[in-house]
């Protein structure tokens, strides 16, 4: 498959870590989250995080993934279904993907916003923490991305499941104006989200998309 002709990307978090990001206007990359004290609540495997800051930027020499903030590109992704189980021994997190909310940008805008405020960007063709991970920073190689595997609802054939973990990445943070529309799994969510961002100047559109989750 080609890659699609607008690409969004999708930053996964907790509902109760967006009072934080509108205070920041911004998204922070893990290390930055752990430098001013971690987030209200902690989705992630602190194993996998540590292993993601010892882990290079293969295309931006001296940057490490866990110094940038993360995308993938698509809905529904792997570590939400990991979540969805509440049961994964290293997850501390277990309270399921309900109150988990997708933050979407569209993926030019975001390469154009790096790109003028000299902020470096990639993208990858499976999770950036494996060793065998490739890292891209020019849009041209979007075609390495496996986009079947994007839009695959069954991924259980392995190369599948490498090939949807596949990331964007932005050094250090990603603006809040960025942030399109924040997809929710329910009217309760939809509802903290809305009075998380209720202070905020920019006010990305918060809509219910079941489908997005398992």
């Amino acid at each position: 498959m080609q890659p699609p002709a607008n690409p969004r990307i999708y930053h996964i978090t907790h509902v109760s870590n967006l009072a934080r990001i509108v205070e920041e206007e911004a998204l922070l990359s893990e290390a930055a989250v752990a430098v001013s004290g971690g987030p209200a609540t902690d989705i992630g495997m602190s194993n996998i995080k540590q292993r993601r800051l010892r882990t290079p930027v293969g295309c931006h020499p001296g940057n490490m993934v866990g110094e940038s903030v993360p995308f993938y590109f698509c809905p529904r992704s792997v570590m939400l279904c990991v979540i969805s189980y509440r049961n994964h021994p290293a997850l501390t997190y277990k309270g399921g993907q309900e109150p988990i909310v997708h933050l979407e940008a569209d993926l030019d805008e975001a390469v154009n916003w790096a790109d003028g405020s000299g902020i470096p960007w990639a993208f990858t063709t499976a999770n950036a923490g494996a060793a065998y991970a490739t890292f891209h920073s020019t849009l041209s190689k979007l075609d390495q991305v496996n986009w079947a595997a994007i839009a695959a609802s069954d991924w259980r054939d392995p190369a599948l499941k490498d090939g949807k973990q596949a990331e964007f990445l932005v050094h250090g943070r990603f603006p809040w104006h960025l942030v399109r529309n924040i997809g929710v799994h329910n009217q309760a969510i939809k509802t903290q989200a809305e009075m998380a961002i209720a202070t905020a100047k920019h006010q990305p559109s918060v809509t219910i998309q079941r489908g997005w989750y398992y």
